[in-house]
């Protein structure tokens, strides 16, 4: 019977092919550059040919060598594939997510398709919602997994530091304006903003009114994408966390007017009670793929 080929060896040669030498590959593949030379030595023992030539600026591969790493590559490919299939056999059925719009609006269609082309089965159905209304309703069971945005500020800081919760990432505050926008030393700051629903509308007022900055609400837009089509019309400034500033914006650094904001959060909110092996299983998968 045929000795079949180790699928850790084989990804030691290809990252060593890649990167030119044992000890940049060792650090990727975490092992110890000795490790690393034990597992192509047995690769070598194995095909019975040297795959590597060594020196003393890096190593580089034999003409045996450059074909294997031809099919290594090959073969590396069919088992991720074959994992994310089985991980897709595994995770089925319908997920319902509640997402605030304040996180990632111009990568998330993306991540989802990716998500969507991974796990084939899971049939995702998005709703955009207000963070404070996701984490109000997610014990109701109106939906399977919920991300929401808080601002860490004052007695909010630590809300999340629960391990039923999963933070995902965390981004400064900005004010942002169109680079096109232009505003004199003494005029009232014409403010672009969601409806007072929005946790951040609220924020922002009592920021400025707390800070005697005079304002006026120059247009109310209904989601984040009304939001960014009104900044790119020159209608005022907004504040917005650093992943949904939009293109052709810039942060309005240095005005003694704007005073200082915080941080938010984004997190995956607690799963309801009794919730089903598949959510949480979905859920843990949402973490690694929306951080």
């Amino acid at each position: 019977m045929a000795q079949l080929f180790d699928l850790d060896r084989l990804k030691a040669l290809v990252m060593i092919a890649e990167t030119g030498s044992l000890s940049s590959a060792a650090p990727l593949l975490c092992r110890s550059q000795s490790a690393v030379s034990e597992q192509i030595r047995k690769l070598e023992k194995m095909c019975g040919v040297p795959l590597l030539v060594r020196g003393k600026t890096g190593a580089s591969l034999t003409p045996a060598g450059k074909r294997l790493v031809a099919h290594a590559r090959e073969l590396l490919a069919l088992s991720d594939a074959a994992y994310r299939d089985m991980q897709g056999a595994r995770l089925a059925g319908d997920l319902r997510l509640a997402i605030t719009d304040y996180f990632r609006p111009q990568a998330l269609p993306g991540i989802l398709r990716r998500v969507r082309e991974r796990f084939p089965r899971l049939r995702m159905h998005v709703s955009i919602q207000k963070s404070a209304r996701i984490e109000e309703e997610a014990a109701a069971g109106s939906f399977d997994i919920g991300l929401s945005m808080t601002l860490l500020a004052g007695d909010r800081s630590s809300i999340h530091d629960s391990k039923d919760y999963i933070q995902l990432r965390r981004e400064p505050l900005l004010w942002v304006a169109d680079q096109s926008f232009r505003m004199g030393e003494t005029d009232i700051l014409p403010l672009v903003v969601l409806p007072d629903t929005c946790s951040l509308q609220r924020f922002i007022v009592k920021t400025l009114d707390a800070h005697y900055v005079p304002y006026a609400i120059g247009h109310s837009a209904s989601g984040i994408g009304g939001l960014h089509l009104a900044l790119a019309a020159g209608l005022g400034i907004t504040c917005l966390n650093a992943s949904a500033v939009p293109e052709g914006a810039v942060t309005l650094t240095g005005n003694p007017r704007l005073p200082p904001l915080p941080e938010v959060a984004f997190c995956l909110v607690p799963s309801r009670p009794g919730a089903p092996s598949v959510i949480l299983e979905a859920r843990a998968m949402l973490a690694e793929h929306l951080a």
